[in-house]
């Protein structure tokens, strides 16, 4: 009877591997495929920060390029949505709605806007230290909201947030320590984000009139921008359970992200000259439409619904890493030593949190439990038991 048992588990632990693909079921493997998904999101977004860096600077309204951008990825997104997700794509009520338009307000409007307005009033380096804390305000909020449960006093807790500090330690670490130059030439520092055009003084006018330092208010914009994202990837979570079509989600919340960003646009922009552009800015916005947007929220919206929006958060801190390597191929930026060690942190942080989403699957199977030790999804199988950091999302 325990041999039987183990056979059992060594059956399920193959299941598991990534070397037993052709007697695996589908869903084994989604969870590999989301979380190499949600890596090469941060990739694209490093391509795209690299490539729109000299658009912007020299002078292109960033507003108008997020209007183009938007307008393009909706417009792709719409029609692969209604063709592809015909059949499994529930009705639509008011609260969907509802849901929609804060998913569009959060995380593809509210977010891009104040980083930007951040941006302007303190400087590059410091918005990029607040990044790392995107993870932290998704683990927090998360867990207020009930969308996964911890159990911090257990071992595997105590791995994941251990992998979490590690993980956003290793991004502050990039931001804040360069070290000597190990690969290109040193000394050319990034443009100051005050040199480029700023389109949307309306937007904080009214706060600065009531003394408000602008230095203040940057920070505050960053935290918000932070905690935007957070809340985008935590309400995605709940609201995907709900409406599965995941792309037709993504659909519904850029239409209403383009509508806030063109209504921003008119208050922000002072004729038609800003909506003119060039080659350089179409090849921009194709990539930024096309792949950071569109297929990168795509993906986003997909791999939240199988690892929850706290694994895939912890992404983020590799945005950094990937913006230095793809600048050093294409543009000739050094790398320091600080890179290295901070990519070096986010790698270890994010494997001691999918270590132990492993190990708590593993000792799951004892309990006669099928849980896949990196998917929040529950395989199809009659009995299914909660782990302690994202078992209960059940799309």
């Amino acid at each position: 009877m325990v041999q039987e048992g183990y056979d059992r588990e060594a059956t399920l632990l193959r299941r598991w591997s990534p070397s037993a693909r052709s007697a695996s079921p589908p869903w084994a493997h989604r969870a590999w495929r989301a979380h190499a998904g949600m890596a090469f999101v941060q990739l694209a977004h490093g391509g795209y920060n690299v490539l729109t860096k000299s658009v912007l600077s020299v002078g292109m309204n960033q507003v108008v390029f997020c209007v183009y951008r938007d307008l393009l990825a909706c417009a792709l997104l719409a029609p692969a949505a209604f063709l592809t997700e015909r059949r499994v794509r529930p009705p639509v009520t008011p609260r969907l709605i509802a849901s929609f338009a804060l998913l569009g307000f959060t995380g593809l409007f509210g977010n891009p806007l104040l980083f930007l307005v951040g941006l302007r009033y303190t400087n590059a380096s410091y918005a990029s230290a607040f990044q790392p804390s995107i993870p932290v305000f998704t683990f927090l909020l998360a867990a207020i909201f009930g969308v996964e449960t911890i159990k911090i006093f257990t071992r595997d807790g105590i791995l994941k947030v251990l992998g979490t500090v590690v993980c956003v330690s290793g991004a502050i670490l990039m931001v804040l320590y360069r070290g000597p130059s190990l690969i290109g030439l040193g000394g050319t520092n990034a443009g100051n984000a005050n040199d480029t055009p700023y389109p949307a003084q309306w937007l904080t006018s009214i706060m600065l009139q009531y003394g408000i330092e602008t230095w203040h208010l940057g920070v505050l914009c960053l935290i918000g921008n932070c905690f935007m994202v957070g809340a985008y990837l935590v309400i995605q979570a709940r609201v995907v359970i709900e409406y599965p079509a995941s792309l037709s989600l993504t659909a519904y919340s850029y239409f209403f992200a383009t509508l806030f960003m063109v209504l921003t646009a008119l208050l922000a922009t002072n004729g038609l000259d800003e909506w003119a552009l060039t080659t350089t800015e179409i090849i921009a916005i194709l990539y930024a439409g096309i792949i950071a947007s569109c297929v990168g929220y795509a993906v986003i919206t997909w791999a939240t619904k199988i690892i929850g929006p706290s694994l895939a958060a912890l992404y983020y801190p590799l945005l950094p890493a990937c913006s230095t390597f793809l600048s050093t191929i294409f543009l000739g930026s050094p790398i320091y030593i600080g890179s290295i060690i901070g990519g070096f942190f986010i790698i270890a942080g994010l494997y001691l949190v999918t270590w132990a989403r492993y190990n708590e699957a593993k000792r799951a199977l004892t309990q006669e439990s099928y849980l896949d030790p990196l998917i929040l999804e529950h395989p199809p199988v009659p009995k299914a038991h909660e782990s302690s950091f994202g078992g209960s999302i059940d799309p």
